[in-house]
């Protein structure tokens, strides 16, 4: 199942509350990203269905593998980018996490790698 825009924040939304908190659950992702209850419930099936995570019977989302790795993916080009956009270019932490989040999802993999590079050198 190839994965829309929708699909990778809800991943990484999942990954980030993860990192916060011992348990993620549909309200968590829900409040993270200002969407409704019923809009993330329906968001989650599709993401248990094409195989990115699991939801156990208390309710908690868990990434399996690929759900995981995906997010992670999509993370790191989110942290990058804002890194990028706010330390190399000046640009407001707000406006940089905003472009940074629209950007993660279309940038080719060899634009990231050159970036990546970029940045690392930039740092020395």
């Amino acid at each position: 199942m190839a994965l829309r825009k929708s699909g990778e924040d809800y991943l990484e939304a999942i990954l980030v509350i993860g990192k916060r908190k011992p348990q993620v659950r549909s309200i968590d992702v829900a409040n993270e990203l200002g969407f409704s209850k019923p809009s993330v419930s329906r968001a989650m099936s599709l993401l248990k269905d094409g195989g990115f995570i699991t939801v156990e019977r208390d309710g908690s989302l868990i990434l399996t593998e690929i759900g995981k790795e995906k997010a992670e993916d999509v993370y790191s080009r989110h942290c990058l980018l804002t890194e990028f956009f706010r330390d190399i270019l000046g640009v407001s932490e707000e406006s940089s996490a905003e472009d940074a989040c629209e950007v993660e999802h279309v940038i080719s993999a060899e634009t990231y790698q050159k970036l990546t590079d970029f940045v690392k050198n930039y740092k020395h």
